[in-house]
């Protein structure tokens, strides 16, 4: 053998010692391909046709298959078709299914303080919400909150205010709430309650049908432009703003807390990242198309109302009413209580000095 054939064979043999040593190094040091892939069923709270409240869990999982390369599949199932739309904390809880999109609110009966985290009557707005939530102590809270339940929550999207419902008629006192049959929901129904309306909670996709055959007299539910996708201006004519009940609305992924320890760290940041983005994507396209929606109105015969101030002053003083009975019964949502009133007295000197008052621009011409 001549000396030139033995240096080629030598260099072949080196290089491919090299790869193979890379392979191996790679493979040990990455935790991606070490971990076992996820592929979870993911049932939502809300039919993936609804804008912002329910296209954002499919929009999450398309980001986390791109990003992962196929490694990380949520399969995103719609609402009652393996777990109905109230029972999905229960079965992430006994893992059933390893993870749940939904707003937590629906959970109140279960977790007393649980609607603080997806919607608080004359609460925070969106982004003062994620303020507290990722540098207010608040997802510490919602882990803590959470975790006698075996669950962990992650915050995976946020919309702005929904209307403050839609009624058969017009809405010019408190009085006019007595003996009302609403749809209602999270602390905001305790709030009508108080008020004397008759409160029920049926899932989104039923209350058309319910205002239809007059088993209720009003309802809220969302946006404008999910409640035009779920016809109720067909029914009835009223829609009231603002939403004093929900001024944020809070969608939450929820994992089963053994499932999510037993996940690499690489996963649980991707999970995270990809949450945040639909925090993101989620609140940007909730305030994209309200006014046009509302624009349109007038050709549906459907009249946008501003509640009475008088009448929110009202609303605002029974809610402090049923925030404090609530804090009182449940030290949880006394101590979640507390960190969000802690901040929002922190954040109103920014809040007041930051902004332009809200009917500046209406006002400076």
């Amino acid at each position: 053998m001549t000396s030139n054939k033995l240096t080629n064979r030598v260099m072949a043999g080196t290089v491919s010692a090299l790869v193979a040593g890379a392979f191996l190094w790679g493979a040990a040091a990455s935790p991606a391909s070490a971990a076992e892939k996820i592929r979870w069923k993911v049932p939502i709270a809300f039919p993936s046709n609804l804008p912002a409240l329910g296209d954002n869990a499919p929009w999450v999982a398309e980001q986390l298959k791109v990003a992962s390369g196929g490694d990380i599949l949520l399969k995103i199932e719609e609402p009652g078709k393996i777990v109905p739309p109230f029972q999905i904390l229960e079965a992430v809880k006994d893992n059933k299914v390893k993870a749940g999109y939904t707003w937590t609110g629906y959970d109140q009966g279960k977790i007393p303080a649980v609607p603080l985290i997806a919607a608080v009557p004359f609460g925070m707005e969106p982004w003062e919400f994620n303020a507290w939530w990722y540098y207010g102590g608040g997802s510490q809270l919602g882990e803590e909150l959470y975790a006698a339940h075996n669950i962990h929550p992650i915050l995976c999207g946020i919309i702005g205010p929904e209307t403050a419902g839609w009624f058969k008629n017009e809405i010019t006192s408190l009085e006019d709430v007595q003996g009302l049959k609403i749809r209602f929901a999270g602390l905001g129904g305790k709030v009508m309650e108080k008020l004397g309306a008759s409160v029920t909670m049926i899932p989104g996709g039923e209350i058309f049908q319910a205002l239809e055959k007059g088993n209720i007299d009003a309802s809220e539910f969302s946006l404008p432009e999910v409640d035009e996708r779920l016809g109720f201006y067909k029914i009835v004519k009223n829609n009231y703003f603002p939403g004093w009940h929900q001024t944020f609305t809070a969608l939450h992924l929820i994992v089963n807390k053994d499932e999510w320890e037993g996940l690499e760290d690489q996963q649980r940041g991707m999970l995270n990242l990809a949450c945040q983005a639909g925090v993101t994507d989620s609140l940007a396209k909730s305030e994209h198309n309200q006014g046009p929606v509302m624009a349109g109105f007038p050709d549906k015969g459907v009249s946008p109302r501003k509640l009475p101030e008088p009448v929110l002053r009202e609303l605002l003083k029974v809610t402090n009413e049923v925030l404090a009975e609530e804090a009182a019964k449940d030290e949880m949502f006394a101590k979640i209580w507390e960190s969000q009133k802690g901040f929002r007295e922190q954040y109103a000197l920014w809040k007041e000095y930051g902004y332009l008052p809200r009917n500046f621009y209406a006002t400076a011409n």
